[in-house]
């Protein structure tokens, strides 16, 4: 399938998404390379459509700056999800986490946050893809999701099916500049302290969390 026609794919996707479901919608942003694609096909329907983007207080500042470059000229309508605890009130009582319970550390300021704030919502679109890494190669365009709460969301990711060449042609045939840090040879973008170049070329996402995982947890469907 050729770019024209996924981008056509996702378009339609997004377009019957929103004539289907009268209800209240978000798109999840980290402002890396397929997030930037998937907002400019969703606000192209959606101008004011929520833009939710997860506040750790661990981001590199190239990712705040780039977020606010890209929020002004946009025009997003963003909406910065925190955690309960700020880094520092974290920090004393707990110590580090990042370095002695990544998992945990995720939890809190990314999981929880994100998971409340989409309760406000009944169709969340993602930019997730199936080339992205191992955990997400059966990724279904369109499945339920259903938060800790029980709450039951449809969650859309239109660019499944996506190379990263297809994204990278998508930002460039639309002139949409990119996150500085792929310049220094980041593949995929978190919090700085969790966040290398690659360690295995084959596997974009292998530079976060030093290797030792690829998820943070979010994108781990609740049983």
């Amino acid at each position: 399938m050729s770019l024209d026609q996924k981008i056509d794919a996702a378009a339609e996707l997004i377009a019957g998404v929103f004539a289907q479901n009268a209800v209240p919608a978000c798109v999840t942003c980290s402002f890396q390379t397929e997030c930037m694609a998937l907002v400019d096909l969703v606000i192209a329907q959606s101008p004011r459509i929520p833009v939710l983007f997860l506040e750790t207080g661990y981001h590199f500042p190239e990712t705040y700056a780039y977020r606010d470059q890209m929020t002004e000229r946009l025009h997003l309508n963003l909406v910065n999800l925190e955690s309960r605890q700020s880094v520092a009130a974290q920090e004393s009582q707990f110590g580090i986490l990042y370095q002695s319970a990544p998992d945990r550390c995720c939890g809190m300021r990314k999981v929880e946050p994100l998971f409340r704030g989409l309760e406000d919502y009944d169709v969340w679109f993602t930019a997730l893809r199936r080339e992205q890494s191992p955990t997400r190669a059966n990724l279904q365009t369109v499945a339920d999701f259903r938060l800790p709460s029980g709450k039951q969301l449809l969650k859309v990711s239109p660019l499944a099916d996506w190379t990263n060449a297809d994204v990278w042609s998508y930002l460039k045939r639309r002139a949409i500049p990119v996150l500085p840090l792929y310049e220094q040879g980041y593949t995929s973008i978190g919090c700085a302290p969790c966040t290398t170049p690659p360690v295995d070329p084959d596997n974009p996402r292998s530079g976060r969390w030093a290797g030792h995982k690829l998820e943070c947890g979010i994108h781990i469907p609740s049983k």
